[in-house]
């Protein structure tokens, strides 16, 4: 999932950035509320991460903004202002969580992944379609409780498709899962990783529908 980082400290951010992609997110850094709006404006993001004291602003007005237009993207605050009533004024002016600093960046991630959760309308820490459990948390899958091993940018993709097992997925989505809003996007990374994972899931697993994206086959009943 991709994550945008709104923090201005750069050795931070970039600590950041390393830690949670080796937890299975797609996450790009900012260092001020003018970046931020102008990644916001080009790229969709799964979540964000947001400090509030930037050199341009609060990063409470870039919330109050979101907020305003109905945007709905999970957004978690992560500042030095962790008094109580900081907490309750940034949870009341619409964040969905809220961790101070100092912190650790396991909690973090399992933070972002319940608030990720919870925006899905998931209350289960796996995600369970045909057989195949995907655990987001350890990036491990079972079929039929057999464990199957993935690569990162593989669970990525199965991970975008059995979000919303029944639906297509375009492409373009599944590549956002894969790149920073500012990488170069290789032409047939998503059909080698889709390759590989109907090699290890079976041939049928995953359907291709010309010129739409992919879905995972129908629920078997």
């Amino acid at each position: 999932m991709r994550i945008l980082i709104v923090e201005d400290d750069a050795v931070l951010a970039d600590g950041l950035t390393v830690g949670l992609r080796l937890g299975g997110f797609t996450a790009e850094a900012v260092h001020t509320l003018e970046d931020a709006r102008a990644a916001l404006e080009t790229s969709d993001f799964a979540g964000i991460v947001l400090d509030i004291m930037l050199p341009d602003g609060s990063g409470l007005d870039l919330l109050a903004e979101l907020r305003g237009r109905g945007v709905q993207t999970p957004i978690l605050l992560l500042t030095a202002r962790d008094r109580t009533r900081d907490r309750v004024d940034g949870l009341d002016a619409g964040a969905d969580d809220y961790l101070g600093k100092p912190f650790d960046l396991e909690e973090l991630s399992a933070r972002l992944r319940a608030m990720l959760r919870r925006s899905e309308g998931r209350a289960s820490a796996v995600i369970r379609w045909n057989g195949l459990v995907l655990d987001p948390a350890a990036q491990t899958g079972q079929m039929n409780g057999a464990a199957i091993r993935f690569s990162p940018r593989e669970f990525a993709v199965l991970h975008a498709l059995i979000e919303r097992p029944s639906r297509i997925v375009p492409k373009p989505v599944i590549e956002d899962r894969l790149y920073g809003w500012q990488e170069d996007v290789e032409s047939n990374t998503v059909e080698v990783h889709i390759h590989h994972l109907r090699a290890k899931l079976g041939r049928d697993y995953i359907e291709t529908v010309r010129g739409l994206g992919y879905r995972l086959a129908p629920e078997r009943r």
